[in-house]
């Protein structure tokens, strides 16, 4: 019978390989339209309707660019709609969110040690959330506040903030910021399912049957669009940091993930400032610069459960499963003899002050709980621990390996 575990873990890194292809294209969409946006130069040639063009070079062509600020007087015979970069980055996120999180969930999704939560609790909280956050969201871009741009989005950063704490006090660090970044990327897919898109059928509706459109339609695709741009840099943040424990393992990451979105606005001010008028705003590198000192002295805090409250804490009943395999005493000793000097709440290895992708293998509650991980590092393949810090004997690997199948009853 084929392992699971490998199953499971190459259907993982294929959505994440998707998931990363389609998220260049939206992201790399996303950024061209509104720079040529801003670009735009108004001209006395133009026809009628159109607001301005730009002039581009590339690839060895020439691109003139015109843009109507409603709609042409006819309707073009083609005409290309940029949507499915977002579905498909959203989709194939979504998918890697229930492999990991959901599937995973015993592992990286739940923390006994901040909330006792069942597995199913936790996937109805996570799976919640996300459409909680954009209702709350497009109510409020549908009411007055819509005419109050900038206190719409200090609202949307305040709700940002209290989604980060809020995740961080019932997942694993990883799981928190990961969410967080799920929960923004779920509002700027839906911005482009439920108001972008419907809004621009409308105006092409209108064209067919020689009516002519509203340019409140426009406006409204137009905010939401702007919003995104805002929110993009934070997500690829929030998307990445599960590599980083400095991130996501440290008492403040909630904190951390919060400032991100900040720099997101300024970093975007700044390229936004300079497209619209060839010369962006320099006090916008000197805040963004404080903002990651800040972050980076507040990742220096550190969090997480201590050694002796690991020792104390009772297992849970997947920790448990593992640690009851009659090999597990062996395999416990093979691991903490191959892996905890740099696997270690303060790990020993010069250098290095924080556990790679914060992974701590030094209780029995500890490699328990890692077990399946251990097992595709360590056990089927050589990937831990590196070469050039230890030469784990193929005895050690291959005892892990009978530990793991024996606590899943493959034995």
């Amino acid at each position: 019978m084929y392992d699971m575990a490998i199953l499971w873990d190459w259907i993982a890194f294929s959505v994440r390989w998707l998931h990363v292809i389609t998220a260049m294209a939206w992201i790399g969409a996303s950024f061209y339209f509104i720079a040529l946006d801003l670009m735009l130069k108004p001209a006395e040639h133009l026809p009628k309707g159109a607001f301005g063009e730009e002039w581009e070079v590339h690839g060895g062509g020439f691109y003139h660019t015109v843009k109507y600020l409603v709609a042409p007087a006819e309707m073009p015979e083609h005409l290309t709609w940029h949507k499915w970069q977002s579905y498909t980055t959203w989709l194939s996120g979504a998918a890697l969110l229930m492999i990991v999180y959901w599937v995973g969930g015993e592992l990286f999704l739940l923390d006994p040690t901040k909330a006792d939560l069942a597995l199913w609790q936790g996937i109805l909280i996570s799976g919640g959330s996300l459409t909680i956050g954009w209702l709350a969201y497009d109510a409020m871009c549908k009411s007055k506040l819509s005419e109050q741009p900038t206190l719409l989005m200090l609202l949307l950063f305040a709700i940002l903030v209290f989604m980060s704490w809020g995740y961080n006090q019932l997942f694993t660090g990883r799981a928190a910021l990961l969410h967080l970044g799920a929960f923004t990327a779920t509002i700027m897919t839906a911005n482009v399912f439920f108001q972008i898109m419907p809004n621009q059928r409308i105006v092409v509706a209108d064209l067919k049957a020689s009516r002519t459109p509203d340019a409140k339609y426009g406006k409204i695709a137009k905010v939401r669009s702007t919003h995104n741009n805002y929110l993009t840099l934070p997500v690829v943040f929030l998307m990445l940091s599960n590599h980083y424990p400095l991130a996501f393992a440290t008492e403040y990451s909630w904190i951390i993930a919060s400032l991100i979105f900040l720099t997101g606005v300024t970093i975007r001010h700044y390229f936004n400032t300079m497209h619209k008028t060839g010369k962006g705003p320099n006090w916008t590198w000197l805040a963004t610069a404080i903002l990651m000192v800040l972050i980076a002295w507040l990742s220096t805090a550190r969090s997480g459960e201590s050694y002796e409250e690991s020792e104390a804490r009772q297992l849970t009943p997947y920790e448990q499963k593992y640690a009851s395999a009659e090999r597990f005493e062996d395999a416990y000793y093979a691991v903490i003899g191959n892996c905890s000097m740099c696997h270690a709440r303060e790990p020993s290895w010069e250098g290095m002050h924080w556990p790679p992708k914060g992974v701590v293998l030094e209780t029995e509650a500890d490699v328990a709980r890692h077990a399946d991980q251990i097992y595709l590092q360590a056990g089927l393949s050589h990937a831990m621990p590196p070469p050039n810090a230890i030469e784990m004997d193929r005895d050690s690997r291959e005892l892990i390996v009978a530990w793991v199948k024996e606590a899943r009853g493959q034995n």
